[in-house]
């Protein structure tokens, strides 16, 4: 099975069975996912319907992918074609020869040995397709195998022996260059395959086994040598080594994993010994998840697939009537030729074929795929891939995305005689079971200072995260408020009501203007400073900053910063260059952070202090004023904007089980040159797809005009309309699998260290401790 249209037909004869709820097919992976009520239908059921089309059809086990590999041009398949043309040329080569002896006397003509040799060649060109000709005429289908059939036997009826010979051959050839360009494409997932091991050195009873990697169980040490390639996701227990990720994630460089790194199945370990302890199974994988994922976004239509397959529905019925038509009509009402006319009615036959058309796309499609999931994108269907291309915005989130993701604690200010220590382990013991960044930033800073402080030293309870502005909870039985300004003052720290709005942070040097609290502008301004207790130049500086209240009293503020990614700024311009028209960061995080952030990545629009509501509203605005968004964030806290956006990319997603299945598009690794990428094969793709469609219609168009004037031979209509199209589409197509990103990944650079909290200190501007 390797025509998308025969599939196509297979599906629509399952939807009619009673019971069958959902059908599902997929040419490249050659199989077909069938959704039933169990009660009524089984598996037999679909095999024997699949069968009665001609074609086989079993229930798929594990370890099925292996058996789909072919050497198609040395099969059986090619086997056949290649006899069918040795006997074509042998006949051809005894009538130019004139060793052309008479055989058998018919009661209209003489059979010459040519003659019957270019039957012989007719009969074994078609033995692949005859049988399920047949059966499609029994079961009323006008497929390809059954225009075929009926296109040879006419030629061969009438007394054009040659003719139908060459139209077998031929059309054996232009069946196994189907078979070809599908097993080209499956190759592609085949050698994501390839990746993970087959066995795998472990550990057991204090003794060093082979084991096979699929017999690998979480727990398991499994001992990594300089080559090897990883068998499992895991971590690493003991050593350090350079290792290779770019089958998973695409980073041209390789990156060092130490003790508690983790390690993904199907990188190669380079330089040192590593011992690895397994994490999943490795049919759960990241390897494996991205597989799965692959071969299910190959069988997902996509627009243009649609089109084809509606304009196949009625362009071959249409053509065939056509082609009975010119058969029939002028001999009967205009004293035609009748010979003359059953051939051009045959060679009209041969074009209603649509293999050529309804294979232009999905080869397209499956080739961009596979070429974007060797280079470290995931693209969870042609539909995505073809809505990329068509992308005029793209919306960058800031924290995880153009940033590390990794904030860092750069100073602490106390307001209420505390020490700087203790304010940030009070902050520590309330954040230590949110995820936000920054919650992990205080978390990590904590406890790095003294053991009498730790974020372990208060019983906690009544934990609430409050997305995009801090949490609250008791710690030994008073309550703590932890977050951003405008959630201390909706807390009423100090005094500031709830019914507090927005902090206004466009007041200059005034400050910050409080709205709904009877608190102006100007002095009023800096009053609501004052009584936050935020000092002046924090709050105009590009950091983020966090306050810590006790029972409604600030006890101090913590200065985080989190400076963008090396490379950054570069893949935003590439991105303008590339042909996106606009770039806008989108933030929850103030004003000031989020334009210096903006100013250096050079955007050009930026949109600060966003709920994860906000930045859905941003993005329907955006997308009604310009055209269709990308949005591109860490694929969790974002996942009501990435759903929302025409397309979701998550970034450094391999590691994630959430971002992968959420997204439309994965990043695996955290390179943001690879949205370049990206959107360069998006936009090749599209354009690929469209020239194959216009290709194969046009061509076909042109022949179908060229044979009522006697202009296309039946040979020409097989060797042009259908081998040579295919040919065309196929090679065009595969023209993607050789793009590459042009950009590498360039090195961080070492941050320093701040004095304070013994963490590394971002690079944008000096820490601020103690009093202003």
């Amino acid at each position: 099975m390797d025509c998308a249209s025969c599939l196509g037909r297979i599906e629509g004869r399952l939807r009619k069975v009673d019971g069958v709820t959902a059908v599902q097919g997929s040419p490249v992976a050659r199989t077909l996912t069938v959704e039933v009520d169990a009660s009524r239908v089984g598996s037999d059921r679909i095999r024997d319907e699949v069968g009665r089309l001609g074609y086989l059809a079993r229930p798929a086990e594990r370890g099925d992918e292996g058996s789909f590999r072919r050497v198609t041009w040395t099969g059986r398949e090619a086997r056949i074609a290649f006899a069918s043309m040795g006997l074509f040329g042998l006949a051809l080569l005894l009538r130019a020869l004139e060793v052309n002896p008479a055989l058998f006397e018919l009661p209209f003509r003489t059979l010459l040995l040519a003659d019957v040799i270019f039957v012989a060649a007719a009969a074994v060109g078609g033995w692949n397709f005859f049988p399920r000709g047949v059966k499609a005429a029994q079961a009323l289908s006008l497929d390809m195998n059954f225009l075929m059939t009926v296109a040879i036997l006419g030629a061969v009826g009438i007394g054009e022996y040659m003719e139908g010979a060459a139209i077998a051959f031929l059309f054996a050839f232009a069946d196994l260059l189907e078979r070809y360009s599908v097993d080209r494409a499956r190759a592609s997932v085949e050698a994501l395959m390839e990746l993970a091991p087959d066995a795998a050195r472990v550990i057991r009873d204090g003794r060093e086994i082979r084991v096979a990697a699929d017999d690998l169980v979480p727990g398991d040490l499994v001992v990594l040598r300089p080559g090897d390639r990883i068998p499992a996701d895991g971590v690493v227990e003991e050593g350090t080594s350079a290792v290779n990720q770019a089958p998973i994630t695409g980073e041209s460089m390789p990156v060092t994993r130490t003790p508690g790194d983790e390690l993904f199945a199907g990188t190669i370990n380079q330089d040192g010994f590593l011992r690895m302890r397994v994490a999943r199974r490795a049919a759960e994988s990241a390897l494996s998840r991205i597989i799965r994922l692959v071969e299910a976004a190959e069988s997902r239509k996509t627009r243009s697939e649609r089109f084809v397959e509606r304009f196949a529905r009625y362009y071959t019925p249409t053509v065939t009537v056509a082609a009975v038509a010119l058969m029939v009509v002028p001999p009967l009402l205009f004293g035609a030729p009748f010979a003359t006319w059953f051939v051009r009615g045959l060679t009209l036959l041969v074009i209603a074929c649509p293999c050529a058309l309804v294979i232009s796309t999905p080869v397209a499609v499956v080739s961009g795929i596979t070429a974007a999931a060797r280079n470290g994108v995931l693209i969870k269907g042609g539909t995505y891939l073809e809505a990329m291309g068509r992308v005029k915005v793209v919306a960058l989130d800031k924290t995880g995305t153009v940033t590390a993701g990794h904030p860092r604690v750069e100073g602490i200010h106390v307001t209420d005689g505390m020490s700087e220590e203790e304010v940030l382990a009070l902050a520590a013991a309330v954040e230590a079971r949110s995820e936000h960044p920054i919650a992990r930033a205080i978390v990590e800073a904590a406890g790095s200072t003294s053991a009498d402080h730790g974020p372990s030293a208060w019983s906690v309870s009544d934990f609430q995260a409050v997305p995009g502005r801090g949490a609250r909870a008791r710690l030994d039985g008073v309550e703590y408020v932890v977050g951003n300004p405008e959630f201390l003052a909706s807390e009423g720290a100090l005094g500031v009501g709830a019914g507090v709005g927005v902090l206004d942070e466009d007041v200059g040097e005034g400050g910050m203007g409080v709205s709904e609290d009877g608190i102006g502008r100007g002095e009023a301004s800096r009053e609501a400073l004052r009584r936050l207790g935020i000092p002046a130049q924090l709050h105009r500086g590009p950091g983020s900053f966090v306050g810590v209240a006790r029972e409604g009293r600030v006890l101090g503020w913590i200065s985080v910063s989190d400076p963008p990614r090396p490379g950054a700024a570069e893949a935003v311009q590439a991105l303008r260059n590339a042909g996106v028209e606009r770039v806008v960061l989108l933030t929850g995080d103030r004003r000031a952070t989020g334009e210096d952030v903006g100013r250096r990545l050079g955007v050009d629009e930026v949109r600060a202090g966003l709920l994860p509501e906000d930045k859905v509203d941003a993005l329907k605005e955006l997308e009604a004023r310009y055209g269709p968004v990308a949005m591109v964030g860490d694929g969790v806290n974002d996942a009501p904007a990435l759903a929302a956006a025409s397309v979701g990319i998550a970034m450094g997603a391999a590691g994630s089980d959430t971002a992968l299945e959420t997204a439309d598009i994965a990043l695996m690794g955290d390179d943001l040159s690879r949205l370049e990428y990206l959107y360069v094969l998006s936009n090749r793709g599209g354009r690929v797809i469209r020239q194959n469609i216009a290709a194969a219609i046009g061509v076909k168009a042109l022949l179908a005009i060229g044979v009522p004037l006697g202009m296309v031979s039946l040979i020409a209509a097989v060797v042009v309309g259908d081998l040579g199209v295919s040919l065309a589409v196929t090679l065009n197509a595969l023209r993607l699998a050789h793009l590459k990103p042009d950009h590498q990944k360039p090195d961080p650079p070492e941050p320093p260290i701040h004095r304070a909290t013994r963490q590394p200190a971002g690079q944008c501007r000096p820490a601020l401790t103690g009093q202003p």
